[in-house]
C-alpha cells in the first residue's frame, strides 16, 4: 500500500486539528457544568439538563445540511462560518447572565456543526486507498480529544473559572480559523464521495436497515446514559462524596487513565480473538454496574471512584467499537450516508440524555437519574444480544489501514 504524500498529511492533520479544538472547547464543560448553572439567575435542573444538551440537538439537525451546502459553496467557506457560529455561541455563554443566555449559547455552540464538512474536505484532499486511513486518524485524534478534555476541563475550572473555558473555546475557534486557511492544503471543486457524504436518496432506506438500526439505537442510547450521568456526577461528588467542584480532576485523571489502558488491552484482543460482540454486550453490562454503583454508594468516596472507573472504561469501549463497527456492516457504497445517520443519532442522544436526567434530577432526586440510566443500559442488552457480530477482515485490501 502507498503511503500519504506530504499534502494528503498536512490535510488530515490540520483538519483533524480543527476537530479537536472545537470538540475540547464543547467537552472541556461538561464535568463541570451543571456545578456551575445552579448558580445562574432562573437556574433549574430541567432548564440546567436542557444546556447541557441542546449542542447535540443543534448540532444533529444542522450537521448533515451543512455538509450538504458545502458541495456547492465549498468547504473552507462552510467550515468557517461554522466555527464562526461557535466562536458566537461561545461568547453567549460566556457573558451568560441567567440560564435563558446559557441555553442560547450552548445552542449556538452545537449549530457550528462543522462535522460532516470537514470528513467531507478530508475525502476531497485524499486519494481513494489513503482514504480509510485518514479517517481512521482523524477518529483516533477525536476521541482522544474527548479523554484530554475530561481531564482538562476540572483542572481549567480551578484556576480560570468555567467562564475562561468558555473564552479558551473562543480561542480554540480562532486558531482553528487560522489552521483552515493557513495550514490546510486548497481543495480542489467540491466532489461528493459515497464513503464520506450523506447521499440523500438513501437516507431513508439506510436509517431502516436493521443491522445499522440497532447500531444507531446504541450510539444514541451510550450518549444519553453519558450525558444524563453527567447532569448528577459533579453534584453526587460535591454534595455526598464531599469533594469540591476543583478538586473532582483528582478522581477523573486516574479513572481515565486507567480506563484507557484497561479499554486499549480489552480492544486488542476483541479484535485479535473476532470477539467484538462479546466484548460489546460486557461493557453494557459494565456501564450498567457502573450507573448502580454510583446511584447506591454516593457517600462513599472509594466506591463512586469505583463507579466512574467503570463506567469511563466502559465509555471508552463502546466509543471505540460503534463507529468502527458501523464503517464494516454499511455498505461500502453508501457509507458516508450511514455514517452520517449514526453521527446525528449520537447527537440527539446527548440532548435526550441531557433533558430527560436534568428533569428527573429536579423532580425525583439524584439516585433517580442513575436508575433512567440503569433501564437505558437494561434496553440496550436486549437490543444489543439480537446483534450479529461484524464482519472481520480475512485479508489486507488496498482500503486497510495500516
Amino acid at each position: 500500500m502507498s503511503a500519504m504524500t506530504s499534502t494528503e498529511r498536512r490535510a488530515v492533520t490540520s483538519l483533524a486539528a480543527i476537530m479537536s479544538l472545537r470538540l475540547l472547547g464543547l467537552f472541556m464543560i461538561i464535568p463541570v457544568f451543571s456545578l456551575y448553572t445552579t448558580h445562574l439567575p432562573g437556574s433549574t435542573p430541567f432548564l440546567m439538563g436542557i444546556a447541557m444538551g441542546i449542542y447535540g440537538l443543534t448540532q444533529g439537525l444542522f450537521q448533515i445540511p451543512f455538509g450538504m451546502i458545502s458541495d456547492r459553496l465549498g468547504r473552507k467557506p462552510i467550515i468557517l462560518v461554522g466555527l464562526i457560529i461557535f466562536a458566537i455561541g461561545s461568547i453567549t455563554a460566556a457573558l451568560a447572565h441567567n440560564m435563558t443566555w446559557m441555553v442560547i449559547g450552548r445552542a449556538l455552540q452545537g449549530a457550528g456543526a462543522i462535522g460532516s464538512t470537514t470528513i467531507a474536505l478530508i475525502a476531497d484532499l485524499t486519494r481513494d486507498d489513503q482514504r480509510t486511513k485518514a479517517m481512521a486518524i482523524n477518529g483516533m485524534t477525536i476521541g482522544m480529544s474527548f479523554s484530554l478534555a475530561m481531564i482538562l476541563g476540572p483542572l481549567l475550572a480551578a484556576w480560570i473559572h468555567v467562564t475562561g473555558i468558555f473564552w479558551l473555546a473562543v480561542a480554540f475557534s480562532l486558531i482553528a480559523i487560522y489552521i483552515l486557511f493557513a495550514i490546510t492544503p486548497t481543495p480542489p471543486p467540491a466532489t461528493w464521495h459515497s464513503d464520506a457524504e450523506v447521499e440523500p436518496t438513501q437516507f431513508f432506506t439506510l436509517l431502516k436497515k436493521p443491522d445499522l438500526a440497532r447500531l444507531n439505537a446504541s450510539v444514541f442510547l451510550l450518549h444519553a446514559v453519558f450525558t444524563a450521568s453527567f447532569v448528577v456526577i459533579p453534584i453526587g461528588l460535591q454534595s455526598f462524596a464531599g469533594i469540591a467542584s476543583n478538586q473532582q480532576w483528582k478522581l477523573y485523571v486516574p479513572a481515565l487513565f486507567i480506563a484507557f489502558i484497561i479499554s486499549i488491552g480489552c480492544i486488542l484482543l476483541a479484535e485479535k480473538k473476532q470477539q467484538v460482540k462479546r466484548y460489546f454486550v460486557g461493557a453494557i453490562i459494565v456501564l450498567c454496574l457502573a450507573e448502580i454503583c454510583l446511584a447506591i454508594w454516593t457517600h462513599s468516596l472509594v466506591l463512586s471512584a469505583l463507579g466512574l472507573l467503570l463506567f469511563f472504561t466502559a465509555f471508552s469501549l463502546l466509543e471505540a467499537f460503534l463507529p468502527s463497527w458501523v464503517s464494516r456492516v454499511a455498505p461500502v457504497a453508501r457509507k458516508g450516508t450511514a455514517l452520517g445517520i449514526y453521527s446525528s443519532s449520537q447527537f440527539l442522544g446527548i440532548f435526550f440524555g441531557g433533558t430527560i436526567g436534568g428533569w428527573l434530577y429536579g423532580a425525583f432526586g439524584l439516585q433517580n437519574v442513575y436508575l433512567f440510566c440503569v433501564v437505558l443500559t437494561i434496553l440496550w442488552l436486549t437490543i444489543a444480544v439480537r446483534m450479529q457480530g461484524p464482519r472481520h477482515p480475512t485479508s489486507t485490501t488496498p482500503n486497510s489501514p495500516h
